[in-house]
């Protein structure tokens, strides 16, 4: 059979690359084109288009980019329909895969989507969208399920994919911590340039400040390693390019942008403090927007806070560095956090995601057939 799957961020390519190497193994001979990344085309999937031409992020940035959205969107259409496939996978990318489910729609084609627009946060009037050009919608978050059914309409749960992209992931045992400084410190800036631009001044006053410290940047493959030029040279960071678990098994604490990374930080049993900032303008319409308490994923998940979120204008070295400590050298506010974890682990469950999604399309496509 044929599948066409789509995503647009980091995130979404570790996912769905996943999910290609479940897909051949349950139909050896499936043809699958992909929107994605390195991931999924290393996992065996015809890559049209690279997630890194279109990685935006915030109102503003997208509003600034429209016309590239818009060509990709019309290239994507056209490309869909040369391949017509059996069946449409969506993964996250909401702005985007919302638009292109409506027109798989329109044409017969069965839509899946896997990972939910975040309609949780921001938006719920978009399950109009999802109840008319959706066929089925599997979700990763165990709060969905009944936030969806709070809105009649039925999702399945299928586990976090998170967890066994982890648990298969073989560590490169030849990574070492620096034994030169008091503490080893994770900084995952994100894979978005955006994100890695508002992050590099921020790791540079971290690094003049406390010289016991050793920060360890983790950079990603899609990004231009000149984005990183200005703090290369500083005594007490050392960037390392595709090395994310390696870096978090090493350290003693996360300075984490949100996002998946807070999510992967807790499944490596790693101390976080969350810090996020926005362009004025993508921060100011989201304040108005945004339907949730926290802003990680964590938090959300547990509906508590666990991990301290530093965000706009509480975003500074000195609270980043307060917090830090506490992790640090604080016993009780370490160990809290550690066994707010657990309850964290407890309530994703141990479920194998892309299997389950993988049995869930074949059946749904074969039935049709």
């Amino acid at each position: 059979m044929k599948y066409f799957l789509i995503a647009g961020e980091r995130s979404g390519d570790v996912y769905g690359a996943n999910l290609i190497v479940a897909l051949l193994k349950k139909d050896p001979m499936a043809q699958i084109v992909c929107y994605g990344g390195d991931e999924m085309k290393a996992a065996g999937g015809e890559l049209l288009s690279h997630y890194k031409e279109s990685a935006f992020m915030g109102f503003y940035e997208v509003f600034t980019n429209l016309r590239v959205i818009k060509k990709k969107l019309n290239t994507c259409k056209k490309e869909l329909l040369a391949f017509h496939p059996d069946a449409v996978i969506f993964i996250d990318y909401p702005g985007f895969n919302l638009r292109m489910a409506a027109f798989a729609k329109r044409q017969g084609l069965r839509t899946i989507y896997y990972i939910s627009p975040k309609i949780w946060a921001w938006n719920k009037g978009r399950i109009k969208e999802i109840r008319s050009f959706v066929d089925k919608l599997l979700v990763i978050f165990p709060f969905e399920v009944p936030f969806y059914k709070s809105l009649n309409y039925s999702v399945e749960y299928v586990g976090n994919p998170l967890i066994e992209h982890i648990d298969s992931y073989e560590l490169d045992t030849s990574f070492k911590r620096s034994e030169n400084h008091c503490w080893n410190i994770a900084f995952l800036p994100g894979s978005r340039k955006q994100e890695v631009e508002h992050s590099i001044e921020m790791i540079s006053k971290l690094a003049h400040q406390r010289k016991d410290l050793f920060l360890w940047i983790a950079g990603v493959d899609n990004l231009p390693i000149d984005l990183y030029d200005s703090i290369i040279g500083l005594s007490n960071v050392r960037l390392v390019v595709g090395k994310t678990y390696e870096i978090l098994n090493s350290c003693d604490a996360a300075i984490v942008t949100s996002g998946t990374a807070t999510l992967e930080t807790a499944l490596w049993n790693i101390p976080q403090v969350v810090c996020y900032k926005a362009h004025p303008i993508s921060y100011f319409i989201a304040k108005y927007l945004l339907q949730i308490k926290f802003i990680s994923l964590v938090n959300l998940i547990v509906d508590k806070e666990i991990v301290k979120e530093l965000i706009q204008k509480d975003y500074t070295s000195e609270n980043v560095l307060r917090e830090v400590d506490l992790l640090l050298t604080d016993e009780k506010t370490r160990r809290k956090q550690l066994t707010d974890y657990q309850e964290l682990n407890i309530l994703l469950g141990q479920k194998k995601a892309s299997e389950i999604v993988v049995e869930k399309v074949y059946n749904l496509v074969t039935k049709l057939l």
